[in-house]
Order: C-alpha cells, then structure tokens, then sequence
C-alpha cells in the first residue's frame, strides 16, 4: 500500500457510486418510456460492485464488476388506442420499480457524499503532516 492509498480507496468509491447514480438516473428518467410492441421494453440497468484487492491487500478499493438489464416481465395495460399497442391492444411498459430506484438513490448518495468526507478527511491528515514537518 502506498502513501495515498487511503485516497485512491476514496476516490475509487466516488467513481462507483457516481457511475451508480447515473444508471439510477437514466432508470427513472426512462420510467414512462413506451417502445413499439415488437420491441424489447426498457430494463433497468443494475450496477454490480466489487472490492479491489491489489496484491491480496483489503482496502484497495472498489470497481464496477458489470451494469446489467433488470430481468423479469414488463407490466402489460389494455389501451387499444395507443399506437404502440400490439395487435391485441396491449402496451408493453417498461420494468423499473420507482420505489427500488429511488431507495438505491437514496443508498448511491450517501455513500458517494462518504467517500468524499474520506477524502476531505485524508487530505487534512497529510496537510497536519506537512505541517509537522516544518
């Protein structure tokens, strides 16, 4: 580990939680989005986190492992007069959970506003440091 280690874990973390906060960003702004029928409804993307062991080390941080679509099956309304209705009438929405999107929001912030106290808090440790060695 090296000097800024307690840094890089830090800014690691800002990233992530910033990459999950637009995902949960583009989930709810595509909340109403309606595709054709013949089309693939909106998914929610869902951001997989994993812990960065550098050299078998624990607390290197934190990377995004992969963004995967929501899986399950899109809610289905009668609205014949739609024009994305399908040939039974039917409108495909798409399959995001405002109320999971916004737990996660509420989750992706605080850890980002987290990371960045980490940060401000190790940045006054090597100015204390600095200071010292004068």
């Amino acid at each position: 580990m090296g000097m800024f280690s307690a840094l890089d874990t830090a800014v690691s973390g800002v990233n992530v939680h910033g990459t999950w906060m637009d995902a949960i960003a583009d989930n709810v702004a595509n909340i109403n989005t309606i595709n054709p029928a013949d089309q693939e409804p909106f998914r929610a993307e869902l951001v997989e986190l994993q812990a960065t062991k550098d050299g078998g080390q624990v607390g290197s941080g934190v990377t995004v492992k992969s963004i995967q679509r929501k899986a399950g099956d899109p809610d289905m309304t009668f609205d014949p007069e739609n024009p994305l209705a399908d040939a039974n009438g039917y409108v495909k929405h798409p399959v995001v959970d405002l109320s999971e999107e916004m737990t996660n929001m509420m989750i992706a912030t605080r850890a980002y506003q987290a990371n960045l106290n980490v940060m401000d808090k190790v940045r006054d440790a090597y100015l204390q440091a600095l200071q010292i060695g004068k």
